[in-house]
C-alpha cells in the first residue's frame, strides 16, 4: 500500500526494485488490493512480476469503493465481487489470483452471499483460495460454512492485540491462517518515529491518535523498552516485533509493508531472530492489550475503514 498511497510520496522505480529484491531473497508472498492507489498498486505489482508470475504467491482484495463525492464505501454484492476480480486480473496481468480477500465485510450484504460469489471464482479458476480481512469471529464461522477460508488478514502486532480474545481462537479452530497487517505498528515499532512532525504531507499517520500528544509520549516510553530488549538480542526493534509475531505459531504470516529495499532486507532478516518462551512472555507482559495509548484510527474513521471501534 505504501508504494501507492498513505505513507508519503511514492517512488515507483524504488518500489519495483524493492519487489524484485524481495523475489531475489525469497520473499515471494505479495499482498496488494484494488483500492491501493485506486488501481495503481495492482498495476505496479503486475509490471514488477511480469515474466516471473510463477515465482509469486499473489494476494489481492476487493470491497472498498468510492462514490462520486469521494466517500469510502464497502461493497460485498456478488456482482461487484465478479467485476472486481476481472478488473484486478487485468491490472495484475495474470489469469489467476492465489489468495482473494474481501477487504472489509459489508454489513448490508450477508457474508454467505459474498463468499458464495467468491467461491464461484474458485470454480472458474480465477482464484485459488479465499480470505477475509478484519472479520469478526461469528463472520468467520458463517463464511467457512459456505467455502473454506484460507486466511484472515487483520491488524495484529505488539501494539494491536484485539483479535487474540475471540477472533484468533475461532480462526485456529476453523484452520484459518492469520496474516497480520501493520505488524510494525505503522512503523512505530521500528523506533524511528519520534514525532508526528516528521511525517511527509499525505501521510495518514499525522492524524492518528497514537502518534499525537500525550499518547505519543506514553507510546515512546514503551518503544524505548522494546529497543532495550532488541539491543540485548542483537537485532533491530522491527525485527524483534516481527519475531514476536512469528513466535505466535506457524499459522501466522505477517506482511510488513515497505517501499524501500533497505527496510525489506531488515524485515526479512527477522526470521533469524529466535525468541525463547521466556522472552516471548516478557514481550507479552510489556505490551498487553491496552498498553498503548490512543485508538488505532481516529474516532470518526472507524466506520470509514470498516473496522469495529474499541470496546468500552
Amino acid at each position: 500500500m505504501s508504494m501507492s498511497q498513505s505513507y508519503g510520496t511514492p517512488d515507483e522505480a524504488e518500489s519495483i526494485a524493492t519487489i524484485h529484491r524481495a523475489l531475489e531473497i525469497g520473499t515471494t508472498f505479495l499482498d496488494t488490493a484494488n483500492v491501493y492507489g485506486r488501481g495503481h498498486n495492482e498495476e505496479l505489482v503486475g509490471r514488477a512480476i511480469a515474466g516471473r508470475r510463477q515465482e509469486v504467491v499473489l494476494a489481492t482484495k476487493f470491497a472498498i469503493e468510492f462514490n462520486a463525492r469521494g466517500d469510502r464505501l464497502i461493497n460485498g454484492r456478488p456482482e461487484y465481487v465478479r467485476a472486481c476480480c476481472d478488473a484486478s486480473l487485468e491490472r495484475l496481468q495474470t489469469d489467476h489470483i492465489d489468495l482473494y480477500y474481501q477487504h472489509r465485510v459489508d454489513p448490508l450484504v450477508p457474508i454467505e452471499d459474498t463468499v458464495g460469489a467468491m467461491a464461484e471464482l474458485v470454480e472458474a479458476g480465477k482464484v485459488r483460495h479465499l480470505g477475509l480481512s478484519e472479520a469478526a469471529a461469528s463472520t468467520l464461522e458463517r463464511a467457512a460454512a459456505v467455502h473454506p477460508i484460507t486466511a484472515l488478514q487483520s491488524e495484529w502486532s505488539l501494539w494491536t492485540r484485539d483479535l487474540e480474545a475471540e477472533v484468533l481462537p475461532t480462526a485456529r479452530r476453523l484452520g484459518i491462517s492469520i496474516v497480520p497487517f501493520s505488524p510494525l505498528g505503522r512503523g512505530f515499532l521500528t523506533g524511528q518515529v519520534t514525532s508526528a512532525d516528521q511525517f511527509e504531507p499525505g501521510d495518514f499517520r499525522a492524524g492518528n491518535p497514537r502518534f499525537e500528544g500525550e499518547n505519543l509520549t506514553q507510546n515512546l516510553a514503551l518503544v524505548a523498552r522494546l529497543e532495550e530488549i532488541a539491543a540485548a538480542q542483537g537485532c533491530a526493534p522491527s525485527q524483534l516485533a516481527l519475531a514476536w509475531l512469528l513466535g505466535q505459531g506457524d499459522d501466522v504470516v505477517p506482511i510488513p509493508g515497505t517501499k524501500r529495499r533497505k527496510y525489506l532486507e531488515e524485515n526479512a532478516a527477522a526470521v533469524a531472530v529466535s525468541l525463547s518462551a521466556d522472552e516471548l512472555e516478557e514481550l507479552d507482559r510489556l505490551s498487553p492489550l491496552g498498553a498503548w495509548a490512543g485508538d488505532r484510527y481516529p474516532s470518526v474513521a472507524f466506520a470509514q475503514y470498516g473496522v469495529s471501534p474499541p470496546k468500552a
